[in-house]
């Protein structure tokens, strides 16, 4: 049958009619050798119906659709198959093995894998119309049709680890590796095309290894940006938008002249390589098998783990060799470790513990002279400039940093995060030498003495076994005694008391409660499956307001950050929380943290979001490591305002964060800003919430209508804001902890130093006499941009106003820092109050002047106790 018969329509409903009766035909009519290109809705078979074809059930030219096992144990994937070598080109289902007694169903909403229990396994996205045909082309794809031939989905959209001849493969889209031949799921290893390249990535860490542009044998054609990858018969093209022009081009070698009809396919191996194979069909069936034309890379030490983490490769003539570098040792599959017993730093650490009582204080192992990493030769520098204590100190207050690298002859330093994969051996006459590598590590616990444990055990147990009985003794006792009093307290239970007993059995019975359904609701996740993704919250990342969260990872290898919220109300419906949880699912603004799911298991609420990499903002500003430049502090300012603004006013839903703070606003990259925790306070009750009557937020950035019970509105996040914006500028706090360093240059009557002045009031001060520069961050050491100080100030101060109709909103906010608007003068006026509590912050008389005062603002705001902060913290 060729595919042109689908333009009669005739014609078409007669094969159609035909096809129907086939399938619902006994099941024995559906064995055997298949040799048909199309197959239509209705159609219900497992791998039991085409066992004498071997699974196969579509064939077109060399490729054959099946339900293959690749080997023991018994598992059942939906593959294409380059039929004469036996080649699986796409897989189906690689993360969802299958039994044999499994389905396959094709109906008019699409392709679909079902378990014997009749759940679904599998199944391609929402059609945009009904399909009437799944057609195996000659090329290998793999496609639905409807009612016109045209396309509804094409599994060359969904590529696995391989590219065949004719597909693009687009920006942002990759290959992924499989465990094993015989295990299809996602590896470590991917194939990704970038704007202005095509690289291979180790996962775990998303280290570059390889890219194309770098290759000896690619061409660079022209300056255009990247849009696809293809293969074909010449070479590996990265091809511009027009998919004509071509941007790099890797040609393959010529073929033999015996065999002119060879066709290439590009696969990315299990080991993490890019094989460039081809296969000729003049060959004998003898010779069915894929001819390797390129590899990438070449060399096995230049792969991620070849010789497991810390495994130091050393190249050969014909292969390579696997050791320790030296003072490590235990060389295995899985790596080395340090010879003396120390513990290598893994991220699952905290940062809190580093240097405290937790955890001691890392040192660092060398790893010898003329040992590389491959990790230094794709990346950029953390910082460049700075010396080897100074590279050393990153790593130390950066929790994920596991080992750094440090080039002496270029001041360069490079951190790696979570883990390092395989080291390898440079040759001594190949020139400058590598980047000194150096492992985080912490001592090795001390050893255990058997004998003394013994002693200890002897004189211990017997006087441990007398105490235990007598407090099991007088356990059993109390118990009985309060059996005794509950029972004859239970005939006077009052009515109150029985509805607490219906509202409890209630709250227990939630958790069997019929799933609630909601359009948008975001992915649901059990506790059970949190719990393990979580490594049962082992890695404990922040605490915010609303809970604490934790690192963890989803079955897809995805990084996640799973907050525990302890807020919510008991009374707050679960239909209104799944409610308010796909209006917060459905918000997505590139400056706004993304969720991804969530868990309501009984009083259990848990959010997923995305993780973000570099952590909150106060980490990075008020933290031990290097001071942020200039630049990223704008950078950083505009897109958080941008975030707000969004909230505020670019989505359907307005929504008051009710929260910002620096704590709030995560860094993720070079140049990812977002804002976190936007939604929680949608999950309060109006009581926790408490949005016009109860304050709730955090001490120095609360807006003063908190304290006058004053309605709430969303310039009580822009009051927020602006005091954020100062400490960006200043990069400390605005209100002085104990702490902190002293104001330079200032001392009180008695000669000692005072305490540093409440820099809000200092901002207004310096605003007046018009010396912006001095406020900015001293540690950048002039690295400033005047005008660009100045305008920072500005719009915070004109966030800061007394009364909430008078400051700007966020999107003005946004458009000034931006450049895009007129900074607008702050109203001194509106700005006295600032004065009163920088100077009264700390003198009781002050403090009571004002609450006698006719001012509105009797509290010191922003020295407000955490006590008097009413609300969830």
């Amino acid at each position: 049958m060729a595919s042109s018969s689908l333009s009669s329509p005739p014609l078409f409903r007669l094969f159609y009619i035909i096809s129907i009766f086939l399938l619902i035909a006994p099941l024995p009519s559906l064995t055997g050798p298949v040799a048909t290109e199309f197959i239509y809705p209705n159609f219900n078979a497992s791998y039991i119906h085409f066992v004498d074809s071997d699974g196969v059930f579509l064939s077109s030219s060399a490729f054959s659709a099946a339900l293959h096992n690749p080997g023991p144990p018994s598992r059942y994937y939906l593959v294409v198959l380059h039929a004469p070598s036996g080649t699986v080109v796409w897989t189906a289902n690689p993360a969802t093995p299958l039994p044999s007694s499994a389905s396959l169903v094709l109906t008019a909403n699409g392709l679909s894998l079902v378990q014997p229990d009749g759940s679904s396994a599998w199944s391609t996205p929402r059609l945009s119309a009904p399909a009437v045909a799944l057609q195996l082309l000659p090329s290998g794809e793999l496609r639905l049709l409807d009612a016109a031939n045209a396309s509804l989905w094409s599994s060359f959209n969904f590529p696995t680890d391989t590219l065949l001849p004719n597909q693009l493969l687009p920006v942002s889209a990759f290959l992924s590796s499989a465990v094993s031949d015989s295990n299809p799921s996602p590896g470590d290893y991917r194939l990704l095309v970038t704007p202005s390249d095509a690289v291979l990535q180790w996962t775990p860490t998303s280290q570059v290894y390889w890219s194309l542009a770098s290759d000896l044998l690619s061409v660079k054609d022209s300056n255009l940006q990247v849009a696809y990858l293809s293969v074909n018969a010449t070479g590996l093209h990265l091809f511009a938008g027009d998919r004509k022009t071509a941007v790099f081009v890797l040609i393959f070698p010529p073929p033999p002249s015996s065999f002119p009809n060879e066709f290439h396919i590009a696969k990315l191996d299990s080991a993490g390589r890019l094989r460039i194979r081809s296969f000729s069909p003049n060959r004998s069936l003898s010779a069915a098998v894929f001819d390797t034309d390129f590899l990438a890379p070449r060399s096995d030490c230049d792969l991620p783990s070849f010789c497991g983490l810390l495994g130091l490769c050393t190249p050969a003539a014909n292969s390579s060799n696997c050791g320790c570098a030296p003072s490590f040792g235990a060389s295995s599959p899985a790596g080395c470790s340090p010879a003396d017993g120390s513990i290598m730093a893994n991220s699952s650490c905290r940062d809190d513990h580093v240097g405290a009582g937790g955890m001691p204080f890392p040192s660092y192992m060398s790893l010898g002279s003329r040992i590389g990493y491959f990790g230094t030769k794709f990346s950029s520098p953390t910082t460049s400039g700075a010396n080897l204590s100074a590279c050393r100190d990153l790593c130390s207050g950066n929790c994920s940093c596991v080992g750094f690298f440090y080039k002496n002859s270029s001041k360069s330093c490079f951190l790696f995060n979570n883990q390092i994969g395989s080291l390898f051996a440079v040759n001594t006459a190949s020139g400058e030498a590598p980047p000194a590598g150096y492992i985080k590590i912490f001592d090795a616990p001390p050893p255990s003495d058997s004998s003394s444990s013994a002693r200890f055990i002897i004189v211990f147990l017997p006087t441990a076994a007398t105490i235990l009985l007598a407090i099991s003794i007088s356990v059993i006792c109390f118990a009985l005694w309060r059996r005794n009093k509950g029972m004859m307290r239970t005939k006077s239970i009052t009515s109150g008391l029985r509805r607490s007993m219906t509202a409890e059995f209630s709250d227990h019975e939630a958790e069997k409660e019929e799933e609630i359904w909601i359009p948008g609701l975001p992915t649901r996740y059990t506790y059970a499956e949190l719990e393990v993704a979580t490594n049962n919250f082992a890695t404990h990342i922040g605490t915010g307001g609303f809970g604490s969260v934790y690192k963890g990872q989803l079955p897809d290898k995805s990084l996640v950050a799973v907050k525990r919220i302890n807020a919510v109300s008991n009374q707050h419906g679960r239909k209104e929380f799944y409610t308010e949880i796909a209006v917060i699912g459905n918000i997505h603004h590139v400056n706004l943290v993304r969720l991804r799911g969530f868990c309501a298991q009984g009083p259990k609420r848990l959010l997923v979001y995305e993780y973000m990499d570099r952590g909150s903002l106060d980490r990075a500003l008020f933290g031990r490591g290097p001071a942020l430049e200039w630049r990223e502090r704008v950078d950083i300012a505009v897109g958080a305002a941008r975030g707000l603004a969004y909230l505020h006013a670019g989505c359907d839903h307005r929504i008051i964060h009710c929260d910002v703070k620096p704590e709030n606003i995560l860094l993720h990259g070079r140049d990812l800003v977002k804002i976190a925790d936007f939604g929680l306070a949608k999950l309060m009750s109006p009581e926790q919430s408490g949005f016009f009557t109860t304050m709730r937020g955090t001490r120095g950035y609360l807006a003063p209508e908190w304290l006058t019970n004053s309605a709430i509105s969303d310039k009580t996040d822009v009051y927020s804001f602006g005091m954020v914006l100062l400490e960006i500028v200043r990069g400390r706090k605005n209100r002085a902890e104990n702490s902190e360093p002293v104001w330079s240059g200032s001392t009180g009557s008695s000669g000692r130093p005072r305490p540093a002045p409440y820099f809000p009031m200092l901002a207004l001060e310096m605003h007046e006499r018009g010396t912006y520069e001095q406020l900015a961050d001293p540690r950048l050491e002039g690295r400033v941009s005047a005008p660009e100080v100045e305008r920072m100030v500005k719009v915070a101060l004109c966030c800061l106003h007394e009364e909430p109709a008078s400051r700007a909103s966020m999107t003005a906010v946004a458009a000034m820092l931006q450049g895009t608007m007129a900074v607008g003068e702050p109203r001194l006026e509106s700005l006295d109050y600032l004065r009163l509590y920088g100077r009264g912050s700390r003198d009781p008389k002050v403090r009571g002047l004002a609450t006698s005062s006719g001012s509105s603002m009797s509290p010191l705001l922003s020295y407000v106790s955490s006590q008097e902060v009413s609300g969830p913290r």
